[in-house]
């Protein structure tokens, strides 16, 4: 029986910078799902609930930013581990949910590919 791959759910309003990543993470066999912002990240979790890590930039248009939608995947969805990113602030651990990661951008996408990988590895689902 085949191992489950990773599932990914990618929230970013930039469609070049969410493509290159969705294409980087496929690239490393992982399973992604894409979402434009909060609220469509949500409804994307509520209907299909297989994702290990959420990857979410902060600043996004929709009323929902990505901190605010780290702590709602923390409360409702506590078996899914969150990774945050912003181009525009940089956030401590104090200001993060209980935990999240934080990369500024612009990032690596192998150390992105990296921590996704741990991540899901010392999950204990």
């Amino acid at each position: 029986m085949a191992a489950k791959p990773i599932a990914v759910l990618v929230v970013e309003d930039e469609p070049l910078v969410r493509m290159d990543i969705v294409s980087d993470l496929e690239d490393h066999g992982l399973y992604v799902l894409e979402a434009a912002n909060a609220r469509e990240a949500i409804a994307i979790l509520e209907a299909q609930p297989v994702v290990d890590v959420l990857f979410t930039d902060v600043d996004m248009p929709g009323g929902l930013d990505g901190l605010e939608l780290a702590k709602i995947v923390k409360q409702r969805f506590p078996g899914i581990q969150v990774i945050v990113t912003s181009g525009h602030r940089e956030f401590s651990e104090a200001d993060l949910p209980e935990n999240c990661n934080f990369f500024p951008k612009p990032y690596a996408s192998p150390k992105i590919v990296r921590a996704i990988l741990n991540l899901a590895a010392n999950d204990p689902a």
